[in-house]
């Protein structure tokens, strides 16, 4: 699938022709540079691993000819994000996607608490950093901006067995909403995409084994067709199917819902 000539149109219209994505040398950071390389986006991609950053790069400007910068670094850092905005300053950047994150999952009380935390700075404070930065350079700039935000069906509610990851998600969703209304009147569009499960490394990382995922490719168009569109998107039609159908439960059953379902996904750790 690819982008539509006209969302092409509408988005480089509005926001200019440079991206910049966090977390995109592997699933839906990667699915999304290769979608907006192909529709003609000049990118930024980053990531921790500098050898995966460098083959897309060979990729994405050998065959959509266009200009590609890789800054590698680890975001839950906060020196690593610093350097990042450093390294970006002079670009003209339109849409930046803050992509990169990852969860952990099975008992709080089990947890490892520098996981924990290390999740939490990249999942949130790297995130409300970069944003910071990148809406008051939209705004000193004059210029038409968007700021898309991965959150996770997760977010709506809490989530046993993997609590503090859907904590981070909830954050992640809540600030988006109320930012897409605060900055309207600035001309800067915020977008949280929210999908269900999706076949990345997240679930290896965060040690899941999750059945019936979305492929990255299922939701990468969705995401970018909703920027300036909506202030929420759920990509895809499982993650419709899921968030719909508890909609109109519960706050409490959907906690209950939630929490037998990621106990399905991490039975593995208790065998």
């Amino acid at each position: 699938m690819k982008l539509k000539q006209h969302t092409i149109k509408r988005l480089k219209g509005n926001y200019g022709t440079w991206s910049l994505i966090t977390g995109a040398t592997s699933g839906i950071g990667k699915e999304l540079a290769l979608k907006l390389g192909e529709a003609g986006f000049n990118l930024v991609i980053t990531g921790r691993r500098k050898r995966l950053l460098d083959a897309l790069k060979e990729h994405l400007t050998e065959t959509y000819n266009i200009d590609v910068v890789t800054i590698a670094g680890d975001l839950s850092l906060e020196h690593d994000v610093i350097h990042l905005i450093e390294e970006t300053e002079h670009l003209n950047l339109g849409i930046v996607i803050l992509n990169a994150g990852f969860g952990t999952s099975g008992k709080f009380i089990n947890s490892n608490l520098d996981d924990e935390m290390n999740m939490l700075n990249l999942n949130c404070k790297a995130l409300l950093i970069l944003t910071h930065h990148f809406v008051n350079a939209f705004k000193s700039q004059s210029k038409k901006g968007a700021i898309v935000f991965l959150s996770s069906m997760v977010a709506f509610q809490g989530v046993p067995n993997a609590a503090n990851y859907a904590a981070t998600k909830a954050y992640v969703q809540s600030l988006g909403e109320a930012l897409s209304i605060e900055l309207k009147s600035e001309g800067i569009d915020v977008l949280c995409a929210a999908p269900g499960p999706v076949e990345t490394g997240f679930s290896a990382r965060a040690d899941m084994k999750m059945s019936k995922a979305l492929k990255p490719k299922d939701i990468a168009i969705p995401i970018i067709n909703a920027i300036g569109k909506k202030s929420t998107v759920l990509p895809g039609f499982l993650t419709k199917f899921l968030v719909y159908n508890l909609r109109m439960t519960p706050r409490w059953g959907k906690i209950r819902i939630m929490g037998k379902v990621m106990q399905g996904f991490t039975k593995h750790q208790r065998s």
